[in-house]
């Protein structure tokens, strides 16, 4: 656990539990509303209760998987999902999401929990590599990852399709020594 104070607030950045599983939904359903930069729009997550309680447990279950909440006074404001490979070579590399509700924006709050991962990760002793993709018009994001360490490597073409309108995505990755 850690916390952190924005806007005079203390924002506790945790490991997600079973029990946050509904408040995690409302969340995304909310932010998926938020942005074009997500992999889904709002109402398009698509996960019940159930599944994202399992799914949970799941990340909870791993050591090469981490899945973290910012909340104020209980309330959901940020999350980061990371999950590294399924199979002995490649359970060393994986790849997160992160968000933060759009109020929230600008507050450092993904850069908090983007560290917290970076830490994460380089106490594992497993993870070497941390990947992401984003897409190239996301100029803020691709600041903060670079700021981060975070190194571009490669676009993907038309990764993302939204209102009929084709978008590319950077793929950048940052190695863990």
């Amino acid at each position: 656990m850690k916390e952190i104070r924005v806007k005079d607030e203390k924002i506790i950045i945790r490991k997600a539990n079973k029990a946050d599983a509904k408040a995690l939904i409302e969340y995304l359903n909310v932010i998926g509303g938020e942005s074009d930069f997500l992999t889904f729009a709002a109402g398009e997550f698509g996960r019940s209760i159930y599944e994202e309680e399992e799914f949970i447990q799941n990340a909870l279950k791993k050591e090469n998987a981490l899945f973290i909440i910012a909340e104020i006074h209980g309330k959901v404001v940020g999350n980061l999902n990371f999950s590294g490979g399924p199979r002995e070579r490649n359970a060393h590399v994986g790849e997160f999401g992160v968000s933060v509700l759009k109020e929230y924006w600008g507050n450092g709050i993904g850069e908090e929990l983007i560290k917290y991962l970076i830490a994460w990760s380089k106490d594992s002793g497993i993870i070497r590599k941390i990947n992401l993709r984003v897409r190239t018009d996301n100029a803020l994001g691709i600041k903060l990852y670079k700021k981060l360490g975070f190194l571009e490597e490669g676009i993907v073409k038309r990764d993302f399709l939204i209102d009929g309108e084709f978008y590319d995505s950077l793929l950048m990755g940052l190695l863990i020594d």
